[in-house]
């Protein structure tokens, strides 16, 4: 069974906004990533099991707010107390974690097929954030993330990279499209690559 993408009606290839004129280095690079490995990992308060101790893909779950740990397949978003946002390119993850995991210590949630994922790169991409969003994105740097709301939707931002700024960010299906609508409608003003 082939999953249907939470974009494929809205997210087309081109060129659009106020893009005449400037190199194609300036314009923002907007895409939809897709197939990708999303799990929920939630310590119950109950569990006396210490979060660093617990190795995934060769890294090390820490409780530090807005902290991403990562390597080149793997990205671990906290999400929380307790709580984190894995990201990876490597989909039979999902077994080694099952198996890791106790069920009396973890609650383990597949969100693969649940999220629509937007990446947005460029040197403007803080100015689209900004817009719709109350967070102040002048404190977001490398490898870190949040939880907000953009134009009332409700997202995960992760910041992938800081020259230039490339973000990934997560939110339910049911509200993808609105999210893509929102960005692409602030980023007409610098003009954006869909890719």
């Amino acid at each position: 069974m082939s999953s249907i993408s939470s974009l494929a009606n809205v997210h087309s290839s081109g060129k659009y906004g106020d893009y005449e004129g400037k190199n194609e280095k300036e314009l923002l690079k907007i895409s939809e990533r897709k197939n990708l490995l999303i799990v929920q990992i939630v310590q119950y308060k109950n569990s006396n099991i210490l979060c660093e101790s617990i190795d995934l893909d060769g890294l090390k779950l820490k409780n530090e707010p807005s902290n991403v740990i990562y390597n080149d397949d793997t990205r671990i978003l906290w999400n929380g107390p307790k709580n984190w946002f894995l990201v990876s390119k490597k989909k039979d993850l999902i077994k080694s974690i099952l198996k890791n995991f106790k069920e009396s210590d973890f609650a383990i949630t597949d969100l693969s097929h649940s999220r629509a994922i937007i990446e947005i790169e460029g040197q403007n991409t803080k100015e689209i954030l900004k817009k719709g969003c109350p967070f102040n994105f002048n404190i977001l740097k490398k490898n870190q993330s949040i939880n907000s709301v953009f134009n009332g939707i409700a997202f995960t931002i992760d910041m992938f990279d800081d020259n230039p700024d490339k973000v990934r960010l997560f939110t339910l299906r049911s509200f993808g499209e609105s999210l893509y609508h929102s960005i692409t409608d602030a980023s007409l003003e610098f003009g954006y690559i869909s890719i």
